[in-house]
């Protein structure tokens, strides 16, 4: 297959700075409504890595984002969410970026070009046969995420990918890839954009499907969610309120007293 970086391709614009604000505006907008239309091509392919996912995940496995620059942030910002709203340990849903947490505020010069670098990042987690590795590209070239992948096929890891070009290196490297094409971008060769909302909303599908097959989730609500300030708080309460016949006051009680929503209902209804 060819391999060719639709996400380098030149925009479908030119011109950009004589366009009057409102163009530039509803043209970028134009082109990220094409973003949801590319992500529903890849649900097979999406679907596939969840399920194993959750396969692992119940062996005792964890779940590791690896990249680089703008992918490599949004691996961390999915992790760092998922023990809030669904009351994980943090060490369950990992991500890690290439040039390491300084990364995450200010770029690293050539951090991404490091084959071996994202291998030693992961066995710092004494990674093992029981987790997940999923390298997230744009480009689909990243040598970090690559070269972190190769090395976790070589040890019998369960590898996967987010890019958005077809065919690409990192694709042909992942076991399960999720390819998401949404062509290229408004300012050429600018992937934070298409490519960084495409990557995002698979991210979502991901952690948020996999934590509803492993009971994260009940009916719709996300009963395990830390309660770390007062409108979670209220939220919760008000939850409470939803599945037993208390009060608001009676439900706040209840809901200090055990913790969490889940542990509070469980609580009134054992009585």
């Amino acid at each position: 297959m060819t391999f060719t970086k639709t996400t380098e391709q030149s925009s479908k614009y030119e011109h950009l700075e004589q366009m009057p604000l409102h163009d530039l505006l509803t043209n970028i907008n134009n082109e990220d409504k094409t973003v949801p239309l590319a992500v529903e091509k890849a649900l097979p392919q999406i679907e596939i890595l969840v399920t194993k996912v959750v396969e692992q995940m119940k062996k005792g496995g964890r779940l590791f984002y690896i990249g680089a620059g703008t992918s490599g942030r949004l691996g961390i910002v999915d992790a760092s969410e998922c023990p809030p709203t669904f009351g994980v340990p943090f060490d369950l849903v990992i991500g890690i970026i290439a040039g390491g947490d300084t990364a995450i505020r200010k770029a690293v010069e050539f951090a991404e070009d490091d084959k071996e670098q994202a291998w030693k990042d992961l066995q710092e987690w004494n990674i093992n046969e029981n987790d997940v590795v999923i390298g997230i590209a744009a480009s689909g070239t990243t040598p970090y995420v690559i070269g972190g992948l190769e090395k976790c096929n070589e040890n019998n890891i369960t590898t996967g990918c987010i890019t958005c070009n077809q065919g690409s290196p990192l694709a042909q490297t992942a076991l399960l890839p999720i390819e998401v094409v949404v062509g290229p971008e408004f300012v050429t060769g600018s992937s934070r954009m298409k490519a960084g909302t495409a990557q995002k909303l698979v991210l979502n599908m991901i952690s948020t499907a996999t934590m509803i097959q492993l009971g994260r989730v009940k009916g719709n609500k996300m009963v395990d969610m830390q309660l770390s300030n007062v409108k979670l708080i209220d939220r919760g309460v008000r939850m409470i309120m939803g599945e037993i016949p208390v009060t608001y006051e009676e439900a706040e009680k209840l809901l200090k007293e055990h913790g969490s929503v889940r542990k509070a209902v469980e609580s009134y209804q054992s009585k």
